[in-house]
């Protein structure tokens, strides 16, 4: 995958390529868009788990545990993507993938219509690092949240614009995605505080 190529669009492409056999591995996946590629893997992830993906029992935790690792490589400043072998060996049905793609594909070409940079001091420095604090913060939540149905997919959108605004460099993005946080934040104070 080029350093060009930020389009969401591409990323489903690229998934629906890898999903030739009857299941993918995530080490396929990583093997597609190569071992640097940590912000569109993470977008991946997030992108998966927007569509009925999530329902399918421990994908959010271990989804959930895989973004909580490559956002932990990201702020300490790894380059390359690393991932411990039970999880590279995770699979998924490749029918399932191609359901999520395909169900992905309208929200995420209205995004790529959208993206522009932006804002772009949102997506550098010390606000990249709040961003993917943010993100590991929301994947802790996941395992627990896991039974509830549709609220991964909710965790899993705010991630999604916080990682589509660090990979295409819109803070406009990142700055929908702090506000969808704040909301959802607020709705369990409302009803849990």
């Amino acid at each position: 995958m080029s350093e060009e190529d930020t389009s969401l669009t591409h990323l489903l492409d690229g998934l629906d390529e890898v999903a030739q056999d009857d299941d993918v591995s995530v080490s396929e996946v990583i093997d597609q868009f190569g071992d640097r590629a940590i912000t569109p893997f993470m977008l991946i992830l997030s992108i998966l788990l927007i569509s009925p993906v999530s329902g399918i029992p421990g994908v959010p935790t271990v989804s959930g545990a895989i973004l909580i690792l490559l956002a932990g490589q990201a702020l300490v400043g790894r380059q390359k993507l690393w991932l411990p072998d039970f999880l590279k060996r995770r699979r998924i049905s490749s029918d399932k993938l191609h359901k999520g793609t395909k169900w992905m594909r309208k929200p995420c070409a209205f995004l790529d219509r959208h993206a522009h940079e932006r804002m772009k001091f949102l997506t550098k420095g010390p606000f990249r690092v709040l961003a993917l604090v943010t993100i590991v913060a929301i994947a802790l939540s996941w395992p627990l949240l896991e039974i509830l149905p549709m609220v991964t997919s909710t965790g899993a959108a705010m991630v999604g614009l916080l990682t589509f605004g660090l990979f295409v460099r819109d803070g406009l993005y990142v700055l929908l995605g702090y506000l969808a946080v704040g909301v959802a934040l607020g709705v369990v104070a409302y009803f849990f505080l």
